[in-house]
């Protein structure tokens, strides 16, 4: 299973919503905190090209935030992406 990263911040509606998805699945992750790090915060704006949070990562693939993530799984499409496909 491809390696999960959650970069979010405390308190975030939508970044528990995506943990909380990700932990139905049985989906190990790891999570990032971005509150109090303006620096790793700024970085992942430039790699990910979005101002919100959470944003997510499978793998080397950058699949954005709660609402991506959880289309993917309505799709059926991020039981593919974490088996590697």
């Amino acid at each position: 299973m491809s390696q999960v990263r959650l970069y979010g911040i405390r308190f975030c509606p939508f970044c528990t919503a995506a943990k909380d998805l990700l932990s139905t699945k049985g989906v190990q992750y790891q999570e990032i905190p971005v509150d109090h790090d303006p620096a790793l915060r700024a970085d992942i704006i430039t790699k990910s090209g979005q101002r919100t949070v959470p944003q997510i990562w499978v793998g080397d693939t950058h699949v954005g935030g709660y609402s991506e993530l959880q289309g993917l799984e309505a799709n059926g499409e991020l039981d593919l992406l974490l088996n590697g496909g």
